[in-house]
């Protein structure tokens, strides 16, 4: 791997990195669970065990963790100890960045399904058995995916997460359905390596990387899914999703991203498809950003969401929202408790 210094350009390709084939005459197993790290030791241990309670042998699945120079602890140490030689473990030589990470994961893969577990999240018993199941049923298929829930650093459910679909099977029209809205998250997706070796790796954003690629991966294969919730995406202040809503870096990317999906869609729907997004987007960000101000007491960030989201997309609601936040900031909540219940 190039060792020089990476500057921002480097960390965030403005391209989807190109992967390469295995080598010819490499010793293939069907499932590459390869792990992305960086400074989460403190969840690594329970999704590495999530996956070894599941673990079908070394000629079936190969799992590696790839740390992004971590500094919050030895991470090697603990791939170690509780993967006793099964689980392998490669240290980038400075910290890269999350793109550049997944695209090392991805070209030290040698399975035929790549699973992009993050270090923080984890799946549940039976995870690997549905999704393979996904793939024999419909092999034409490019990736598979199942419900999942959101859980929170102790591991508790937060959110529940809506059904894509109650049946489970091929997904129909999903290049629109997933162009509208982000509705898949990283542990419960498993794609194809000749998907990635023809599309390419992620790019272009930190926050946002995956719905684009979602998308991508739409236009051009068939996906199927389960509605078995069998991952779980954990939310905390230190993943990057925090990171991003407290500068306000989120609603900039994704309005990156849905320019870029733009040029994915049938001219026919375009204008629509894209409407739809900015305002679903929009008034996500609204709503999270009276939750950033009540339970989170974090006023910056609450009013960071609160103008993003006006600018993504002013509509009636974003607006009232919006405005409403920044005068309960101004003025304080009391004075509009009995307003805000009228209005919300």
């Amino acid at each position: 791997m190039n060792t020089h210094k990476q500057n921002k350009l480097d960390r965030i390709p403005s391209f989807p990195p190109i992967i390469p084939p295995v080598l010819e005459g490499a010793i293939r197993p069907k499932w590459s669970v390869m792990i992305p790290a960086y400074n989460c030791i403190q969840y690594l241990e329970g999704a590495m065990q999530a996956v070894l309670e599941q673990f079908p042998g070394k000629e079936a699945m190969e799992i590696v963790v790839v740390d992004d120079a971590s500094t919050d602890g030895d991470v090697e140490a603990l791939v170690k100890q509780v993967g006793k030689g099964i689980i392998g473990y490669f240290r980038q030589d400075q910290n890269v960045g999350s793109l550049r990470n997944f695209e090392t994961c991805i070209k030290l893969s040698k399975g035929y399904y790549i699973h992009l577990l993050h270090g923080d999240d984890q799946i549940k018993q039976g995870f690997y058995k549905e999704i393979e199941s996904l793939f024999d049923q419909y092999p034409h298929i490019g990736a598979a995916f199942t419900s999942y829930e959101y859980i929170n650093e102790k591991g508790k459910i937060i959110w529940d997460n809506p059904y894509v679909s109650d049946e489970k099977g091929v997904l129909k029209n999903w290049l629109t359905n997933i162009a509208q809205k982000q509705i898949i998250q990283p542990p419960a997706k498993v794609v194809k390596r000749s998907v990635y070796e023809r599309l390419g790796s992620f790019y272009g954003v930190e926050y946002g990387e995956d719905w684009e690629m979602w998308v991508r991966i739409a236009m051009h294969y068939k996906v199927a899914y389960s509605p078995e919730v069998l991952a779980r995406y954990r939310v905390h202040e230190k993943n990057i999703s925090g990171q991003s809503m407290r500068t306000g870096q989120n609603i900039r990317d994704i309005d990156t991203v849905i320019k870029t999906i733009r040029l994915y869609l049938p001219d026919d729907v375009r204008n629509k498809i894209t409407a739809i997004s900015r305002r679903n987007f929009a008034e996500y960000y609204v709503r999270l950003s009276h939750k950033f101000y009540h339970e989170y007491n974090d006023t910056f960030t609450a009013i960071r969401q609160a103008i993003g989201s006006m600018k993504l997309y002013p509509n009636l609601l974003t607006l009232r929202l919006g405005i409403l936040l920044l005068l309960k900031v101004i003025f304080g909540y009391k004075y509009f408790r009995k307003f805000v219940e009228k209005v919300t």
